[in-house]
């Protein structure tokens, strides 16, 4: 074990030393793997717990490397003192130029240990809609509605206005517009756009908690403005079932006679009288 394997610098590299130091980088990997075990019976008892879980168990991760790291350092006698003291000039001149990477490693850290984005949540970023797949120290990765991969840094979680559409309860509250000709009968109007939303499998239906509603919402310039109310728990692909609504809609509108208009204007042209000259 005293045999020496090489020199780090004016240390000496013993096979104990060695040794040691891949012990604890081998109990690193265990410590990990037992609690990444632990956590998937936590989640397969409680599955409503599955986002704060992996977040939690992000966070262990980070905190089992750096201190497995920093014992090993201290296993090949490496002095973290002297080396940050030594390159205390080049972090500052890192610190000024990568500024932006540690507030994102910080957001990261107030995003584990806060729990306000988990996995699995839908989130709406800067016009972006999708669902949480991973959150890392740096940076996270959200599903998009359009099959793609966001990668997203991590203090646009905390410095920009995030709508967390799953962070409070499965069901959410969304609405559809749309406009009908002076002179429709108003409880026909009510009924087909009450009717289209209740026939929709995604609809959530006889709940007092979470009513269809519908209201007239505005006297327009060409049009009777309505809002159609509704709860879904189909939030990542609720535009499809707004689509699906508004084709039904259509389809109601046609056989019960109510029209949807278009802006018109009248113009009124004036012919001047002949021999009328103006000054």
């Amino acid at each position: 074990m005293d045999q020496v394997i090489f020199h780090l610098g004016t240390h000496t590299i013993t096979a104990g030393i060695l040794m040691s130091a891949l012990l604890v980088v081998f109990g690193a990997f265990v410590a990990l793997r037992a609690g990444w075990l632990a956590i998937r019976r936590r989640i397969a008892s409680n599955p409503d717990q599955r986002s704060r879980l992996l977040s939690a168990y992000q966070l262990f991760r980070y905190v089992v490397w750096i201190v497995a790291i920093t014992i090993v350092l201290q296993i090949l006698d490496i002095d973290l003192t002297f080396l940050i003291a030594g390159s205390a000039a080049l972090l500052v001149g890192l610190g000024l130029g990568i500024q932006g990477t540690f507030n994102d490693i910080i957001s990261g850290i107030i995003l584990l240990m806060e729990g306000s984005v988990r996995v699995g949540d839908v989130l709406e970023v800067d016009g972006l809609v999708g669902r949480v797949t991973e959150i890392n120290l740096r940076t996270s990765t959200i599903f998009s509605r359009d099959g793609m991969n966001v990668i997203v840094p991590n203090h646009n979680f905390i410095n920009e206005n995030v709508v967390n559409w799953s962070h409070n309860a499965l069901e959410t509250r969304f609405n559809i517009k749309v406009g009908v000709a002076y002179g429709s009968d108003e409880r026909t109007v009510r009924e087909v756009l009450m009717t289209c939303a209740k026939e929709h499998p995604m609809v959530i239906v006889d709940d007092e908690a979470h009513p269809i509603v519908v209201r007239l919402a505005d006297f327009g310039d060409s049009a009777l403005m309505y809002e159609l109310f509704f709860w879904s728990q189909r939030i990542f692909r609720i535009e499809n079932v707004k689509s699906d609504i508004r084709f039904a809609i259509l389809q109601r509108f046609r056989e019960t006679g109510v029209v949807i208009p278009f802006p018109q204007r009248d113009i009124h042209i004036v012919t001047p009288v002949k021999g009328n000259t103006e000054h």
